[in-house]
């Protein structure tokens, strides 16, 4: 009966319990072990819980001491006499284990063992367990009166397993109820979607104890594409997950491709396409879920393992489906409500350019045509000149009003055209910087929908301020054009990127707009020195 660390820690990755119950589950499951010792006068004695594939996932042991605990390292993992009992689902009581075929011995370190008893433990939620005790003082093999005693207390730590086993179920039902309800607030308050997509990833972390959750969005179909050829990371919780983050993943050699597919969440020991960067990150058992929203599959969550953690609870898998259905459906249905905003908003102010059209700008026209005539009437030179000139702001008042309409149709009543704002940012942004600035605009940036022109402001804010503070440059270019995609662009000539800034500073944020509107980010040297930035993403349908 080997002895060492326990594979899982209390509350570590992967454990089946949470950490205060898995922490009382222990002391409770000691002292089990403990008076089955005492009662048999065992010199030694273990409570082992078998998971998938009857490896060991909770073992504490008594009457070794940690100095010899330490020496012998890896807790067991399952195999030999540990295994014959749960594979038979009887008890075994034996005088000399080393004489059963099943023994494999002893690691190094490990003290001589000699005789044991080992009883089964019945735990109705679907794990397997064993309760044993090994070397009788005095050398005398156990006794059927043993075994009946330790039986009894195998149903006593049968009991004390499923009830951590069902309180924990229900704190996770909890936890799922609260992300969805805190996920839920946040849409209703109209939190921006990356924002709510890192919450998701967040709590999924949370709900699966994980050390890794991503979740990948699919990149642009085409008019005659039935579905993405690839899936990009949008966000990721968990460590050094951000060095992740754009990295796309094929949808025909791919675990999250074919759940994208199927809508069906799986459980794998590792993921079908290596995730591979080159940090250090590696990943073992994952639980993927599409991110199903009505008739409609709108991303894929991943959680994810080290290699040497154990395999997700059984019920871990339809809880965090379960969790990602409902974000996704709160996505969707707050994707909904903004739409039919902004259909309310757009008829209110077509409503109001009609109305200046066709009474406002008739009416001026006509005051217009009036004081024409009057002038061609008039005999006094001072009048004329007076009514020449009040004809002529006439014209102006009508041309501020037709920009007005040409701006409500092209953006908010409330929100000035994007080309002043372009123009408002880089001035604010460099304003004390010493920098001298160029500026060109091309293209009718006025077609550009609500959100992606959001987006635009956003990434020359983040671009420019990036210079300003980290480039040390004289020089900086903007240059926003519309053709067939929406392209920014801003050079410097300052001291270009440092080594590995790309993936780990506010470029972060730039990459997931970038990921969200279906476009690319791309960072380089400029010719001649400096550093240059190119965001772009294409134009809908």
């Amino acid at each position: 009966m080997a002895v060492g660390r326990t594979e899982l820690e209390p509350g570590g990755a992967g454990a089946p319990f949470g950490i205060a119950v898995d922490l009382e589950l222990d002391t409770a499951l000691r002292q089990i072990v403990e008076s089955a010792r005492d009662l048999t006068d065992a010199r030694y004695g273990a409570f082992l819980v078998f998971g998938a594939g009857n490896t060991v996932i909770k073992f504490v042991h008594s009457g070794i001491d940690d100095a010899t605990r330490k020496l012998i390292g890896r807790s067991p993992t399952g195999q030999g006499l540990l295994r014959a009992t749960v594979d038979s689902g009887r008890s075994l009581r034996l005088a000399d284990m080393s004489e059963h075929p099943a023994a494999v011995g002893f690691p190094p370190h490990h003290p001589p063992m000699r005789s044991l008893l080992s009883v089964p433990v019945r735990i109705t939620t679907g794990l397997s367990a064993q309760l044993c005790v090994t070397d009788r003082d005095g050398g005398a093999p156990f006794t059927e009166k043993d075994e009946r005693t330790i039986r009894g207390l195998a149903d006593v730590a049968g009991m004390a397993v499923q009830n951590a086993q069902l309180y924990e179920r229900s704190r996770r039902r909890q936890r799922l109820l609260e992300a969805i309800e805190e996920i839920s607030t946040g849409l209703l308050a109209g939190a921006d979607a990356m924002d709510v997509l890192q919450l998701i990833a967040d709590r999924a972390l949370a709900l699966s104890s994980a050390d890794h959750t991503l979740i990948a969005l699919p990149a642009d179909i085409t008019a005659d594409e039935a579905e993405p050829h690839e899936l990009v990371v949008a966000v990721g919780a968990g460590h050094d997950s951000d060095l992740l983050l754009g990295l796309r993943i094929p949808m025909d050699r791919s675990t999250a491709g074919a759940v994208f597919r199927d809508r069906v969440p799986v459980q794998v020991p590792s993921l079908a396409f290596d995730l591979a960067t080159d940090s250090d990150i590696e990943f073992g058992p994952a639980l993927v879920l599409p991110l199903r929203a009505q008739h409609t599959v709108i991303g894929v969550l991943t959680t994810l393992r080290r290699p040497t953690a154990s395999p997700f609870a059984e019920d871990q898998l339809p809880l965090v489906a379960a969790f990602a259905d409902q974000a996704a459906l709160g996505l969707q249905l707050a994707r909904s409500q903004r739409r039919l905003r902004e259909l309310d908003v757009l008829a209110e102010r077509d409503r109001i350019a009609a109305d200046l059209h066709d009474h406002v700008i008739q009416r001026l026209f006509a005051v217009g045509l009036a004081l024409r005539s009057t002038q061609r009437k008039a005999q006094v030179p001072e009048v004329v000149d007076r009514l020449s000139e009040n004809i002529d702001h006439l014209h102006d008042v009508i041309t501020e009003i037709r920009n007005a309409i040409y701006d409500l149709h092209a953006t908010g009543a409330d929100i000035p055209p994007l080309r002043t704002r372009v123009r408002e940012v880089v001035h604010e942004i460099t304003e004390h910087a010493g920098l001298h600035t160029r500026i060109e605009i091309s293209g009718p940036l006025e077609v550009l929908p609500a959100e992606l022109a959001e987006h635009a402001e956003a990434v020359l804010r983040e671009a420019v301020s990036n210079a300003v503070r980290h480039a040390r440059a004289g020089e900086l270019a903007v240059a926003v054009s519309v053709v067939d995609d929406l392209v920014i662009e801003v050079a410097d000539d300052g001291i270009g990127l440092p080594a590995r800034a790309g993936r780990r500073s506010g470029l972060r944020n730039l990459s997931q707009r970038a990921v969200k509107a279906g476009g690319t980010l791309n960072t380089g040297r400029r010719e001649g020195g400096g550093t240059r930035l190119v965001w772009r993403a294409p134009l809908p349908g």
